[in-house]
Formats: C-alpha cells, sequence, structure tokens
C-alpha cells in the first residue's frame, strides 16, 4: 500500500515505498520512497530519502550527500544478496 504525505502547503504526495534501510552510523532508519504524485524538484521515478524519527513519527527529507551515499550502499548490497539467494 502506497504513502500519503503532505507537503509545506498541506498538499497530499503519495509516495511508493522501495525500502527502509538501518544506519548503524546514525542509528536511524531512512526510508527510500518514490513519487507517484508528481513532485516539485524530483523527475520521474526518482527515489526521495527520508529519515525516519520513530519517537515523534516524523520523516525528514535527508539532504546530506554522505547519508544518501551510505544509504544506497547498504540498499544496493541488499538488492545484490536477495538475487544471489
Amino acid at each position: 500500500e502506497n504513502i500519503i504525505l503532505y507537503d509545506a502547503e498541506n498538499k497530499p504526495i503519495e509516495f511508493e515505498q522501495v525500502a527502509v534501510i538501518p544506519l548503524e552510523s546514525t542509528g536511524l532508519l531512512y526510508a527510500i520512497l518514490i513519487p507517484v504524485t508528481p513532485m516539485q524538484g524530483v523527475e520521474e521515478g526518482e527515489g526521495v530519502l527520508f529519515a525516519i524519527d520513530e519517537e515523534k513519527g516524523d520523516l525528514d527529507i535527508v539532504r546530506d550527500d554522505k547519508i544518501i551515499d551510505e544509504v544506497l550502499l547498504v540498499y544496493q548490497k541488499l538488492v545484490e544478496e536477495g538475487e544471489n539467494e
């Protein structure tokens, strides 16, 4: 089932969940989501990375390239492992 989030103008944006990735280096969970609804600044089929604040129940867009690269590396390893099983 897709996820509905609301932008700063309280407009709904529908996302498809690709993966939830834990990072040991930050101790946080990250969600890779692809907007189904067009989203400003995001190309069609492009994913958006969100940090999950489990205590508050918040999602925040990640803009730190180092964290984005680290999450994508973990995701890529998980996909490769799944293909080899």
